[in-house]
């Protein structure tokens, strides 16, 4: 699997822990390049302590200053200074005045009794702004608190205020006057900008220098609205009456909330709600909606907006200013053509403490104005109230005419007394959130507006708006620093936006990258690195423990369930990798719970969980040393190092743990070997066969023969039997051929030992009670070593398969193989090498070697894991053959030698560009030393397959047959004719091969024939898997209908099966050859097969109209693959990542002219045409797929099931693992066994039908019999319970 926090396209990341090498680059890290103090390395280190957290008492997380200008205050208003002056004097002319108590004539008004007060003094006007540092709001039309200051003295907060975070170090506050200097001067500063920490309702506004105090109206306005909203919660809800109580009980004076910079003495006070203006918002809101949408005659919406405002402030001057005491009827013409009257109207009035009244004797209404007479309590309160309005309602008015100035031309406003101006640049210069101070506009556009990344930059304490490479980095480092207990939330957002902009094709900055890779390297991980940590430990639903990750899980699980994952890799392919990745995940889950025991589970048990490898090595013991001889080097080893005895006691609990061996367990607990404890393994289990040196490839073999019931059934009878080969006479060897040619007597002996050897074995699978067995060394000789080989080493002076001519490769060091169960005296002994006995290869003259895939070859070193390394490639791309060849084909095809079962064996995939031949790669001589495989020279299974094939059908062979005659085909192979299933063979199956001219002027030259024909026996379908994305039958479709070169002619080779065998044996093709480095390589290429295959469309018999349809279809799938292929393979290919990359490469060229511009559009142009084309041509060959498996679905005759599937594990094809997976047939289909050499074990189907993209371990070669054929019967074990029932019965 990937690794765990190394997934991202970031490239490597180095795991080395912090504690060793973050201290060597401190000063030129990413984080050193960002003006940031304040930072301690020993609390970023143990971020996830809580002691080390108490120790420190951080103030938690905090903003930066253009996120502060933000909660200040709603950032789509703008705050305003407001000063007033007294409007000039005014000279009112002397009218009728009409008592209140007489009736007033229509059109005039009436006067109260005289009573003048005085005008309002200039300090009256001052203070009816609600503060010196109160800011005016349009859209709220209210008031906004805001004071800022740099002082080493905080503000007192209040006494009942509950610290959730501590004030920030006050010592530090004292050290610098500000971050930030004003507007653009920045230079020489410890920090880049302020980080401020919010303390919600902690200053009591009275307190301050000025104090500020609501007015009495304001105070009895706003215990009106208390009182409101508790009889409101009341009668809706008496559970929040106590709550309501509660807040009642709070101090009277306004409570502000205080932003405090953590490393300087500046600190900022705001009120937590605007204080509302006299008329409020919504009464504003609805009078300038009527006036908008009722315009008096000759006005439109905006002047009849400001008339109306201007009516109100010209009463209200009159009233303060002008002693006007006159009630004012609002039925006359005058009031109704400026204001009008309406209950909106009325409530306005009233608000401003106007009553409404009927003139004395009339049903007129008029509005009495409040009393402003300082004098008095009512007064003074009025007066106040009347003052702040007019105000208010003149700032309102003035910010009004700047929005609209086109609707008021033509219109003569009123003068104004009060003017505005805004205070958005001296807010904030004050906290820091200048444009000079923090630039705007850095902002990739791809980002505008991209709200994934909102809550990101929030928690940051930054707006996006603001975003430059430098501040992000502070921002984070900052939170980091202030709340070390979040670090983890904070690398999570700033990974998630470094991230997206690599995602989106943003140039990143260099100091980004370079910083999440310092953190990576710090241990820093993300919610999905944890996410990925917890599933990797086995937690979830649907997982191995079935237990999700909460908070109650105990400590102690969650190490026992690490340990248990630990163990679990030690049985996977890249278990080195994931070991890693697991010890990983655990630190990433004891950081993410802040668990100080798993933490020191992690220091304590990451380094002493050893791999089974270092185990084995520790011990200085091969893998396939049995336990009782693990049990005496072990009590070796402790006797001659007494030191080491918990090193080595450690190295053995894990060999227990990985074999599963409770003898080994019971022996490290109790100190005593129980000895074998064969009760432990299951009769009813299949048996693994032990390694005799690199033999994995025929263990996997021969385990596959075991299955085959007939096969079994014809080999085991022969046991321990040779024969007197004395008595057949040369004429009757003449008489019977085996893979197209006469056998020789010595063959025929040698074939009958190997027989009787593999017999044996045979014997030994169904009735051992061992978990493993191990073959005879006669046996693999015979089965690696063909008889051709064995000649040419005769011809040498030497015999690989004789032991006594060993080389200086030994093949075990330690102990002897596992003894096989003892069987009849038939069976021939089996004693085990001497400690000083070698095996090896002879010098050989120079051979063509295969492309095949290798376990064992020149130079080779064993790996861990069962991995066989080798040194040297194949040294010529051309196939050899361990069978000896068949007659050559009439049509002479210009390759090498087929083998015995096909006319054309050639890899199409090895065909040189432009049709050139490879040229072959200089013999080279080889040396004893070269390899240490047992004998024989290197083959691969089907190689070995072919050998062991031809040595059983030839063992088989009845010699005194008379009457097969002077016949000379493969018809009299006894294999062939004995092993049969329902009159079939059973390997072998029959093909017609045709080979046609491609085109007609070929079929026109001298002695050229038109058609060539052939049928010929198949044992293996040889499918090409150099390509990617083909499934099996896409490989099955180019194998019986493909182009082919014939005597220097291209030709079309069809294949059609006339008769197919009950196994059905497709190999893949993965070795293909690289003329570029005149190197073979393995295609990692993954192939889909299913559980079933239809051959009916393959069949010679076949329907001839879908036949010919489907050939049409698969020659335009053909041609949409060879389209694909050059766009995504070859020398130059993929095409797209490369011209992407390019366009990549230039956009970040320093100096670009225009036309390196239009360079890089054209570039980025044809990478998208190139994306376009890949999606339609696979579009189409998923279309053409499909039209392909319509033409026949109907037809399922010929109907196969997957029995067998070998799979080799390596990057190369001279380096890797075989083993293979076999299906429980026919006891239980849906089970599947995994064969690995010594070891058996039960698998899930998806494990054998997993997308192999990305692993090293691919399907080799497929095994499926026919559907009814009952060939397969998987496990074959005596059982004894069935003698015990006789025995019982008798």
């Amino acid at each position: 699997m990937p690794p765990l926090i190394a997934s991202d396209s970031w490239g490597p990341v180095d795991t080395t822990p912090w504690e060793s090498n973050w201290t060597e680059f401190w000063d030129n890290s990413a984080s050193k390049k960002v003006e940031i103090d304040g930072r301690n390395d020993d609390e970023e280190r143990n971020w996830c302590d809580e002691g080390t957290r108490e120790k420190y008492q951080r103030p938690g997380p905090g903003i930066l200053p253009p996120l502060l200008s933000h909660c200040l205050h709603n950032p789509e208003h703008t705050l305003y200074s407001v000063t007033a002056s007294a409007p000039p004097p005014k000279h009112s002319a002397s009218t009728s005045a009409v008592p209140s108590s007489s009736p007033a004539s229509a059109g005039s008004s009436t006067s109260l009794p005289p009573h003048v007060a005085p005008s309002p003094s200039a300090d009256e006007i001052r203070t009816a702004i609600p503060h010196p540092n109160a800011y005016y709001c349009k859209e709220h039309n209210g008031w906004v608190l805001l004071s800022w200051c740099s002082s080493t003295v905080l503000p007192p907060i209040i006494p009942s205020y509950r610290f959730e975070r501590p004030l920030p170090d006050q010592a530090r506050r004292k050290r610098t006057v500000s971050c930030v200097g004003s507007e653009d001067q920045v230079v020489n500063q410890a920090n880049r900008t302020h980080h401020f920490h919010k303390y919600s309702a902690a200053v009591d506004a009275r307190t301050l220098n000025i104090p500020f105090k609501r007015s009495e109206w304001e105070a009895e306005a706003r215990q009106k609205k208390r009182n409101r909203s508790v009889t409101l919660r009341i009668e809706g809800d008496e559970g929040e009456t106590s709550t309501q109580g509660e807040k009642n009980d709070e101090p009277e004076g306004d409570l502000l909330d205080i932003y405090v910079c953590c490393q300087c003495s500046v600190y900022c006070l705001v009120s937590r709600h605007v204080i509302p203006g006299v008329i409020p918002l919504r009464k504003v809101e609805e009078f300038v909606k009527d006036k908008v949408e009722n315009p008096p005659v000759g006005k439109n919406s905006a002047t009849a907006v400001v008339s109306g405002w201007e009516t109100i402030i010209t009463i209200l001057e009159n009233r303060l200013w002008r002693g006007e005491n006159r009630v004012l009827p609002v039925g006359r013409p005058k009031f109704q053509a400026k204001i009008g009257w309406s209950g909106m109207v009325a409530k306005v009035f009233e608000s401003l403490d106007f009553t409404i009244q009927s003139l004395s004797g009339v049903s007129e209404q008029a509005l009495h104005p409040p009393s402003v007479d300082p004098t008095t309590p009512e007064g003074k309160r009025s007066r106040a109230k009347l003052l702040r309005a007019w105000i208010e309602i003149s700032a309102w008015l003035t910010l009004y005419h700047k929005t609209k100035p086109k609707e008021m031309a033509g219109y003569t406003p009123q003068v104004l007394h009060v003017s505005v101006q805004s205070a958005t640049e001296m807010i904030q210069s004050a906290i820091g959130a200048h444009l000079n101070q923090i630039p705007r506009g850095l902002l990739p556009p791809a980002l505008i507006g991209f709200e994934p990344l909102d809550r990101a930059w929030e928690d940051l304490g930054m707006t996006p708006t603001s975003y430059s490479p430098e501040l992000l980095i502070f921002a984070y480092l900052a939170q980091c620093r202030c709340d070390p207990a979040s670090t983890i939330t904070y690398f999570t957002h700033f990974y998630a936006i470094v991230d997206t902009m690599k995602n989106l094709g943003i140039s990143l900055h260099d100091s980004l990258e370079m910083l999440v890779a310092e953190e990576r390297s710090r241990h820093r991980f993300t919610f999905a690195d944890y996410n990925r940590a917890v599933s990797l430990l086995g937690f979830g639903k649907d997982n191995i423990l079935h237990v999700e990750l909460e908070d109650d899980v105990p400590t102690k699980f969650i190490i026992q369930a690490w340990k248990d994952a630990v163990k679990r890799s030690w049985h996977e392919v890249d278990g080195v990798q994931l070991r890693t990745d697991l010890n990983d995940a655990f630190k990433i889950v004891a950081d993410m719970r802040q668990s100080s025991k798993l933490r020191k589970a992690w220091e304590q048990e990451k380094v002493s969980i050893i791999s089974p490898d270092a185990a084995y090595s520790t011990l200085d013991v091969p893998h396939e040393t049995d336990e009782e001889m693990l049990v005496t080097i072990f009590n070796m080893r402790v006797e001659d190092q007494p030191g080491q005895a918990d090193k080595m006691r450690e190295a053995l609990a894990v060999i227990a743990e990985v074999r599963d061996s409770n003898r080994l367990r019971q022996f490290l607990e109790t100190g005593r070997d129980p000895g074998d404890p064969t009760s432990e393994t299951r009769l009813d289990m299949p048996r693994g066969l032990n390694q005799l040196g690199n033999t994995c490839y025929l263990n996997s073999l021969l385990q596959y023969f075991y299955t085959i019931k007939d096969l079994r059934a014809a080999v085991a009878p022969l046991g321990g039997k040779f024969g007197d080969q004395s008595k057949f006479t040369d004429d009757e060897l003449k008489k019977h051929r085996v893979g197209g040619r006469m056998v020789t007597r010595k063959e025929i002996v040698r074939s009958k030992k190997f027989l009787n050897q593999l017999a044996d074995l045979f014997w030994n699978l169904e009735y051992c009670e061992h978990a493993a067995v191990t073959p005879s060394l006669d046996l693999a000789k015979l089965a690696l070593v063909t008889s051709q080989d064995e000649e040419e080493d005769d011809q040498n002076g030497g015999s690989s398969t004789d032991t006594s001519n060993d080389t200086d490769a030994t093949l075990v060091e330690d102990g002897h193989p596992r003894p096989a169960q003892e069987r009849t005296s038939q069976s021939p002994a089996r004693e085990p090498p001497s400690p000083g006995s070698v095996l090896g290869k002879r010098n050989r003259h120079p051979v063509k070697k295969s492309l095949d895939m290798d376990v064992d070859g020149e130079h080779v070193d064993v790996d861990k894991d069962g991995f066989v390394m080798v040194s040297k490639p194949p040294s010529s791309p051309e196939i050899r053959h361990a069978s000896p060849p068949a007659s050559s084909s009439p049509a002479k095809l210009k390759k090498a030698p087929p083998r015995q079962d096909d006319v054309d064996s050639k890899d199409k995939s090895r065909k040189p560009a432009n049709d050139e031949k490879a040229p072959p790669l200089p013999p080279r001589k080889r040396t004893t030393e070269d390899s240490i495989m047992m004998f024989g020279r290197q083959h691969d299974v089907s190689e070995c397959m072919d050998n062991c094939m031809f040595q059983i059908e030839t063992a088989l062979l009845d010699l005194h047959d008379q009457e097969v005659g002077s016949a000379m085909t493969d018809k009299t192979s006894i294999i062939k004719r004995r092993v049969v299933v329902d009159s079939r063979l059973l390997f072998y199956g029959k093909k017609r091969q045709r080979l046609t001219h491609l085109r007609e002027t070929d079929a026109m030259r001298p002695r050229a024939h038109s058609t060539h024909e052939k049928e010929d026996l198949f044992s293996h379908l040889h499918l090409n898997v150099a390509d990617e994305g083909i499934d099996l039958y896409d490989g099955l479709g180019r194998y019986f209908d493909d182009v082919v070169e014939v005597e220097g002619t291209k030709k079309r080779m069809e294949v059609t099966i006339v008769d197919l065998p009950p196994l059905l044996q497709i190999q893949l093709q993965r070795v293909q050859f690289d003329r570029e480095t005149q190197q073979a390589y393995k295609s990692q290429a993954y192939v889909k097969f299913g559980e079933t295959l239809c051959m009916d469309r393959f069949l010679d018999s076949a329907n001839p109209e879908k036949r010919l349809r489907s050939k049409e279809i698969q020659a335009r799938l053909n041609a949409c693959w060879e389209r694909i292929q050059r766009f995504t393979q070859g020398k130059h290919a993929p095409f797209a990542p490369a011209l992407g990359a390019t366009a990549e490469f230039l956009s970040r060229q320093p100096e670009l002219s225009a036309g390196d511009t239009d360079l890089i559009a054209r570039v980025t142009t044809e990478q998208s045409l190139v994306y376009s084309q890949l999606d339609q041509e696979r579009t189409t060959a998923s279309k053409l797929k499909q039209e392909l498996e319509d033409v026949w679905k109907y037809d399922s005759a010929a109907v196969y099931e997957l029995t067998s599937v070998f799979i080799h594990r390596g990057s190369t094809p001279s380096f890797g693992h075989y083993f293979f997976y076999s299906r429980n047939l026919p006891a239980n289909p849906d089970q599947w066994f995994k064969y690995n050499d010594s070891t058996v074990t039960l698998v899930s189907k998806d494990e054998v039908f997993a997308d192999t993209t990305g692993s090293t371990a691919n399907p080799y070669m497929l095994v499926y019999a026919r559907k009814g054929a009952e060939v397969i019967e998987t496990v074959h074990r005596f059982d004894i319970s069935a003698l015990d029932a006789e025995a019982t019965a008798a």
